[in-house]
């Protein structure tokens, strides 16, 4: 995975729902990246730094 990518969660993490997509925005090393996380609509829920066990590859840019 890689930034730019559309990843979604793949359990609950720090009050999102499993599902919950996101782009990642920054990777910090192989385990760790900066994900915006966004809702239906596109609007940013939130960003959190993630686990990569946590996540799911959805979209590679």
């Amino acid at each position: 995975m890689k930034e730019l990518d559309v990843v979604k969660l793949n359990e609950d993490y720090k009050g999102l729902s499993a599902n919950t997509q996101g782009t990642i925005v920054l990777k910090y090393d192989d385990t760790l990246f900066e994900v915006e996380f966004f809702n239906n609509d596109g609007d940013t829920i939130d960003v959190l730094t993630t686990p990569i066990d946590l996540l799911e590859l959805i979209t590679e840019v």
